[in-house]
């Protein structure tokens, strides 16, 4: 397996003098329609913005803290707290690294994934909004290949969904399981083969939603449908169940949220060393930004573990962020992106999906607007 080559990140080692200001504040994003995992019905979608704002200038830049409750592993009562806290400390202390707070952050990946973001901006230089890296991608001359994602629904509405990503040329689709009944959701997936033929490239994903017998029951059902792979089948932190999947089953696995509170180097060890899963998946906003995903994609591919990267309902701003650093490694695979049409409330930016790719186009704008008058600590 060829190394993945990650971009050169910025030392951030900028002064917070008097004329800049960091601050934060919640933002809610609205679905557009109801959104269904195995782990229930979203309707709305908590994220917090750290913005870095120049007071004379009133240039400002912009991270999101993509917070998932009951997921996340920052998922905690005083996240709003700790993040004012954090931000008020480094206005005041005026460290010339903010480095320095990197151990204190590995207890909140989606903070620093945020301060990753606003910082990587500032040393980027780039007098365009939410530029972070120079690639082909940012030049509108690449994009990026994602996966349709069809979402939870009654079997005849995933099916039209299904339907739509085909007619929208996407030969990779990803499909949420195990919130209905699996016979039914099993028919789903052999009327799907049936129709769309043995090029169509199908992921699932489970969320956890099956108990470890079931999961040996239904791992064998698709492999006669011939799945491409299954996301988390079962609950993390049960490795020697899920290691036994990943050795029996005639359906790669790969770990998601399994992944999730492994922050130090030996924990990721550790894990992939004990369950050895095909696949990894990726959420940066979990896992400690760009840092933190990049150690597993270097663990990952010493031990020949494939990856693939995915957002987790961020909004366009958090989006943008992990797909231009996702455009930089130039991998193959089909990547977990381009979400940003899920809300109502979310940002315009220059972010479109042509092609069953992901791109960036200069010729579109963004707009915070709605940002700065919800959040006005901005």
């Amino acid at each position: 397996m060829l190394k993945t080559q990650f971009p050169d990140l910025a030392k951030w080692s900028l002064t917070m003098d008097a004329e800049w200001h960091i601050s934060a504040a919640p933002y809610f994003l609205q679905f557009k329609k109801p959104a269904g995992t195995s782990r229930g019905v979203m309707r709305k979608k908590e994220s917090w913005f750290i913005s870095i704002r120049n007071k004379k200038t009133a240039q400002v830049f912009i991270g999101e803290c993509g917070l998932l409750r009951s997921l996340s592993y920052d998922d905690r009562e005083n996240y709003g707290l700790f993040l004012t806290d954090l931000c008020q400390r480094i206005n005041t202390e005026n460290k010339k690294d903010w480095s320095s707070y990197r151990k204190e952050l590995l207890e909140w990946p989606s903070i620093e994934f945020a301060l990753e973001t606003v910082f990587q901006q500032m040393q980027f230089s780039s007098e365009e909004k939410f530029q972070l890296f120079s690639s082909d991608f940012l030049k509108a001359q690449k994009g990026i290949p994602i996966n349709g994602l069809v979402w939870m629904s009654d079997l005849e509405d995933m099916m039209l969904q299904v339907q739509a990503k085909i007619e929208q040329g996407y030969n990779c689709i990803k499909i949420k399981i195990g919130a209905l009944k699996w016979e039914d959701e099993f028919k789903l997936l052999q009327e799907i083969r049936n129709r769309f033929g043995p090029k169509l490239h199908i992921r699932v994903d489970a969320n956890g939603g099956f108990s470890h017998c079931d999961a040996i029951y239904t791992l064998h059902q698709l492999a006669q449908v011939k799945v491409h792979s299954i996301e988390q089948p079962i609950r993390q932190g049960n490795a020697e169940k899920m290691r036994d999947l990943c050795r029996n089953s005639e359906v790669d696995v790969a770990l998601d949220e399994e992944l999730i509170g492994c922050i130090t180097r030996d924990d990721k060890v550790k894990l992939l060393d004990q369950i050895d899963p095909q696949y990894i998946v990726l959420k940066p906003s979990f896992i400690g930004g760009y840092r933190g995903t990049q150690e597993w994609i270097e663990l990952a591919e010493d031990r020949e573990i494939g990856w693939w990267i995915t957002s987790a309902l961020e909004s366009n701003i958090g989006l943008n962020a992990i797909a231009q650093w996702t455009a930089c490694l130039n991998s193959d695979m089909a990547q977990g992106l381009g979400t940003g049409g899920l809300f109502t409330n979310n940002f315009p930016s220059p972010l479109v999906i042509k092609n069953t790719q992901l791109f960036y186009d200069p010729d579109q704008i963004w707009d915070v607007s709605l940002l700065e008058t919800e959040q006005t600590s901005l």
